[in-house]
C-alpha cells in the first residue's frame, strides 16, 4: 500500500499549444497520506494551476499523477475519488445546509435518508449541528466554511483540496477557521493539499510546505525548514520578510557580516556568501558602541534608529547601520524610542541562514 496520498512525477502543463508557455515545468511532490501539504507561492507560480491537477479540473500536458498508489492522470473528477472546497464556497443559495451538504450523495445515486444520515454526521464533523434547515445567507463566513468542508468530506475522499480557503474571511475568523481545518485534518487523518498565498497560514497548518516559483518548485519542506534554513534568496524573501546580507564565511564555518560574526547552520565554504537575517533575530541594544565580534554570535554594530511602528504587542523599528537600513521587531513596546537615538543591534543565530555563495 502507497504511503503517499498524492504523488506527481514529473508534470507540466501549458494551455494552448505546442508553441506556450509552460505553466508547470516538470516538478515531482509528494503529499503522505494522512498529512497537510500546502502549496505556497506567489500570484502566477502555477500553484492554483497544481491543485486544479490534482482535482481533474486540468489534465497535465506531460508526467504521470497518483493518487493512494493508483494512475489517475487521465481520469476526470469525478473518477478521483477527491473533493475540492473553493475559495468562494460554492453553496446552492436556494438550498438547505443539510441538502447542500447531501447533494453530492443524492446526486450519485445514495438514497435520502442514508444521505440526510450521513450529512448530520459530517455537519457534527465541523460543528454545524442544528443547522439543517437554515439557508446560506442565514449563515456567516465562517459557517459558510463549515458547509463547504462539510459537503466535501460527506463523499469521505482519498483526498481533499482547498483552494484559498480562508481569503475572504476576516484576520480574527482566518485564524480560528484555519484552526479547526488543521484540528479536522489532524482528527480524521485525512490528505489535504491546500494553497494559499499567505505565509503565516501555511506555518500554522501544514505538515509540509511546498514553495512554488515560475512554476518549479522552489524548495519543500517542514514549516520550520523553509522558514529557519531557506535554500535560496526567494524563498528566504518570501516566507516572512527577511533581509539579505553580503557576508564572507570563514574556514571554521562562521560567517562574518561587517563587524558581526554568526556561526552557519549547514556547511558552507570558505568566501563570498549571502545572508538571509529575520526582523526578530536582531537583538536591539540601547546606545550600545559598535565592537569587533571575537567568536560567532559576537560583536555589535551600531546604528540610528530612522523610524518606528508600534503594532501593540511588537514594534517595528527601521536601523541605519553601515550595512545599511535594517528592519528590527522588537517586543520591547514599553520603552520610549527616539528617531536619531543611537542603537547597537547584535544577532542571535535563530532566524539567521546562509542560502547562498555569490
Amino acid at each position: 500500500m502507497s504511503t503517499a496520498g498524492i504523488e506527481f512525477r514529473n508534470v507540466t502543463k501549458r494551455y494552448g499549444g505546442p508553441e506556450s508557455p509552460l505553466v508547470v515545468k516538470g516538478i515531482q511532490l509528494v503529499v503522505p497520506k494522512g498529512t497537510l501539504t500546502t502549496i505556497l507561492g506567489p500570484s502566477g507560480c502555477g500553484k492554483t494551476t497544481t491543485l486544479r491537477m490534482i482535482a481533474g479540473l486540468d489534465a497535465p500536458t506531460s508526467g504521470q499523477i497518483l493518487i493512494d498508489g493508483a494512475d489517475v492522470t487521465t481520469l476526470g473528477p469525478a473518477e478521483r475519488n477527491v473533493s475540492m472546497v473553493f475559495q468562494s464556497y460554492a453553496l446552492f443559495p436556494h438550498m438547505s445546509v443539510i441538502e447542500n451538504v447531501s447533494y453530492g450523495l443524492v446526486v450519485s445515486g445514495v438514497g435520502k435518508e442514508e444521505a440526510a444520515r450521513r450529512a448530520r454526521a459530517a455537519m457534527e464533523s465541523v460543528g454545524l449541528t442544528g443547522y439543517d434547515q437554515r439557508s446560506p445567507s442565514e449563515l456567516s463566513g465562517g459557517q459558510q466554511q463549515r458547509v463547504a468542508v462539510a459537503r466535501s468530506l460527506v463523499l469521505e475522499p482519498s483526498v481533499l483540496l482547498f483552494d484559498e480557503p480562508l481569503s475572504n474571511l476576516d484576520a480574527r475568523l482566518r485564524r480560528s477557521m484555519r484552526e479547526e481545518i488543521r484540528a479536522l485534518q489532524q482528527r480524521l487523518k485525512l490528505t489535504v493539499a491546500y494553497v494559499t498565498h499567505d505565509q503565516s497560514e501555511a506555518l500554522a497548518v501544514s505538515d509540509q510546505i511546498i514553495v512554488m516559483n515560475a512554476g518549479l518548485i522552489a524548495q519543500a519542506g517542514s514549516p520550520a525548514q523553509l522558514y529557519e534554513q531557506p535554500d535560496s534568496e526567494f524563498v528566504a524573501g518570501f516566507m516572512g520578510e527577511a533581509m539579505l546580507f553580503s557576508g564572507e564565511a570563514q574556514a571554521d564555518g562562521s560567517v562574518r557580516l561587517g563587524p558581526l560574526t554568526v556561526a552557519s547552520r549547514r556547511p558552507v565554504a570558505a568566501g563570498p556568501v549571502k545572508v538571509a537575517v529575520r526582523p526578530e533575530a536582531w537583538q536591539v541594544v540601547p546606545g550600545a558602541a559598535p565592537s569587533a565580534a571575537t567568536g560567532p554570535g559576537t560583536g555589535t554594530l551600531g546604528g540610528k534608529l530612522v523610524k518606528q511602528a508600534y503594532l501593540g504587542s511588537l514594534i517595528e523599528l527601521t536601523i541605519a547601520t553601515e550595512l545599511g537600513e535594517i528592519f528590527v521587531v522588537s517586543p520591547d513596546v514599553r520603552r520610549t524610542w527616539t528617531p536619531g537615538e543611537p542603537l547597537g543591534l547584535r544577532l542571535v543565530e535563530h532566524s539567521v541562514s546562509v542560502v547562498a555563495a555569490r
